[in-house]
């Protein structure tokens, strides 16, 4: 079993920045991709980046493309999100995840984390 710790969430002001982060606590972990999915009152979760190893692929939301960055320590089991320029609607609870391809038995969430932003 795999559990992801999410960390770094909080209330920040418009065009602020914050950073996520989300370690995977496991002394075997076979995940090959991690990221980050969100989810805004009413409104349903929704994917907002991913890294995958080894291919290194990133993907992003489009409404994030140029203002997160996505990124990872490999020997820390950890990715980040380095969130600038955030806007209101940026305002949700952020879940780390984790997964091996698409193997419904190696599928993994954090707890979730809130980002507020607010003025």
């Amino acid at each position: 079993q795999v559990q992801l710790v999410e960390s770094g969430g909080g209330l920040v002001q418009p065009g602020g920045s914050l950073r996520l982060s989300c370690t995977a606590s496991s002394m075997i972990f076979s995940a090959n991709a991690m990221g980050w999915f969100r989810q805004a009152p009413g409104k349903e979760r929704e994917f907002v980046a991913e890294i995958s190893w080894p291919d290194g692929n990133i993907y992003y939301t489009d409404s994030v493309k140029g203002r997160f960055t996505i990124s990872r320590e490999n020997a820390k089991n950890t990715v980040h999100l380095q969130m600038n320029s955030l806007k209101p609607e940026d305002t949700a609870v952020y879940y780390c995840r984790a997964r091996r391809g698409a193997l419904p038995s190696y599928d993994f969430w954090g707890q979730g984390t809130q980002v507020t932003v607010s003025s």
